[in-house]
């Protein structure tokens, strides 16, 4: 287990976190309507996740672990750690099918896209044409413990 602290982010340290996407993921760049939780320790902002919400639904995206501190379980903890906000609606993501697996293991099954939301399919489809390698998941409600 890590000695991170996992929260909402506080709307006042909110350029802090496109910092930190500019440093580690420039192509990601948060929203100030979007929900964000973070993981941080006494250095920093080590892991965030985005939650961008729609009608009826929300899509998990744009996590990030700092890159010093992956394939040490902090992505993990942050899904586990965020799970009320996980469960506020349907939770989407598109995983880069590397993660697939992973985010399996958090919860979420894999989707077609057919299966997705109109918005969704139409955001994934976007996506694609730019090059990217996405699965799109639905975080199972069922699969929650807490």
């Amino acid at each position: 287990m890590s000695k991170l602290s996992f929260h909402p982010l506080e709307p006042l340290r909110f350029p802090l976190i496109n910092r930190f996407y500019k440093t580690h993921y420039p192509a990601g760049k948060a929203k100030k309507d979007e929900a964000i939780w973070i993981g941080e320790d006494n250095k920093g902002i080590q892991a965030c996740v985005r939650f961008k919400q729609f009608e009826d639904f929300q899509l998990l995206t744009g996590m990030l672990v700092h890159p010093d501190s992956r394939s040490q379980g902090l992505g993990a903890e942050l899904l586990t750690a965020c799970q009320s906000q996980i469960m506020v609606n349907p939770c989407y993501c598109f995983a880069f099918s590397y993660l697939e697996s992973f985010y399996q293991s958090a919860g979420f099954v894999t989707l077609t896209d057919n299966q997705l939301p109109e918005a969704l399919r139409t955001r994934i489809s976007r996506y694609r044409q730019s090059g990217k390698t996405l699965t799109p998941m639905l975080y199972d409600q069922s699969s929650s413990v807490k």
